[in-house]
């Protein structure tokens, strides 16, 4: 006699999620104090111009009072207002931020906390320059899988804070900023495909990095070639997968690293009819905040009209990159802003 030992299997339940996500509100938050390029470039005995060629900055933003958590509320708490949102209907926050002077308590939850998402899940993402577009592709995927129905994605950072104001090479780059987007669940894709990834070489790590109780150290002509020879093919890549010409743009964001790499990617992606994002002239290079800082001050700014497509491109530290595309929240969207 054959006994059957085989046991009834069980199949777990799972939660069907959208077909896409969508942006449905922008945020900002730039510090008060504004320091131009002539008072810092006096330290070395330069001037404000002797910069601004070399980096297309006229100014950067300098956090005094403000923590990281409190910029990421300020932006957020616009962000909601965008999207018609309140706090409640957050599932999830997520805060880009490499600034972070300890690594507990987690930045996402104190937003969380503080813009009153007290349910919501939250946690940090750390990929330097590249973690908004990062924590993008976290949240989009995490609404397709029927995780969460709205996601706060932040970016966040106090970069002066890790600047040696004696460096040259860093000191007339970095400032302080958040800036933050929120996610929804969409019937229509309006965030494409992730190109992501990092560059393994063992030379590429050590470009930019902040040594244990050090302050940053960063290769700036070794990151500028590398910026300027690769980037643009993650970006035509990141435009191919979502199945989207150059020429459909309407804006092409990069990190705010440095103007001549920003206008550099925009005349290799042959885009005419694009606005490039040009923050870094006002706010300087503000890390994992840049990218969404940028795309508010174009809506904002009525640059580029709602609901257009826009080439995000992340890169930075590690060597780490990240590009999609994205729709703007659209005029239906912007009811608190001034498009109403």
């Amino acid at each position: 006699m054959v006994v059957d030992h085989s046991v009834p299997v069980t199949v777990i339940a799972s939660r069907p999620g959208p077909v896409g996500a969508r942006l449905v509100g922008l945020g900002a938050h730039r510090p008060a104090t504004a320091v131009g390029s002539a008072e810092i470039a006096a330290r070395f005995g330069r001037t404000g111009e002797w910069i601004q060629e070399r980096t297309g900055i006229v100014s950067r933003r300098f956090a005094r009072a403000e923590t990281l958590a409190a910029m990421a509320t300020s932006a957020g708490t616009r962000a909601l207002a965008q999207a018609a949102c309140t706090p409640t209907d957050i599932d999830l926050v997520i805060a880009a931020t490499c600034s972070a002077r300890s690594p507990v308590p987690v930045r996402a939850a104190e937003i969380a906390k503080e813009l009153g998402a007290t349910t919501a899940a939250a946690f940090d993402l750390n990929a330097a320059c590249s973690g908004f577009c990062y924590a993008m592709a976290v949240a989009a995927d995490t609404i397709r899988a029927g995780s969460a129905r709205r996601v706060l994605v932040v970016g966040t950072e106090r970069m002066t804070e890790w600047v040696d104001p004696a460096d040259l090479g860093t000191s007339i780059i970095f400032g302080d900023g958040a800036g933050a987007a929120v996610v929804e669940a969409a019937d229509e894709p309006g965030i494409g495909p992730v190109v992501w990834g990092s560059d393994g070489a063992e030379e590429a790590a050590e470009l930019i990095e902040i040594p244990v109780g050090g302050q940053m150290r960063m290769q700036g002509q070794a990151v500028f070639r590398w910026a300027t020879t690769e980037v643009h093919l993650i970006a035509r890549l990141a435009c191919e997968r979502a199945g989207v010409d150059p020429s459909e743009l309407a804006a092409i964001v990069p990190h705010q690293a440095n103007l001549r790499i920003v206008e550099a990617l925009a005349r290799k992606l042959d885009a005419p009819k694009a606005t490039i994002a040009r923050d870094i002239v006002e706010s300087g290079n503000t890390s994992a905040a840049s990218i969404p800082l940028a795309m508010e001050r174009l809506l904002s700014d009525r640059l580029v009209d709602p609901g257009g497509l826009a080439l995000l491109v992340g890169f930075g530290a590690g060597l780490t990159y990240a590009a999609q595309v994205v729709r703007f929240p659209s005029r239906a969207h912007c009811t608190t802003s001034r498009y109403q």
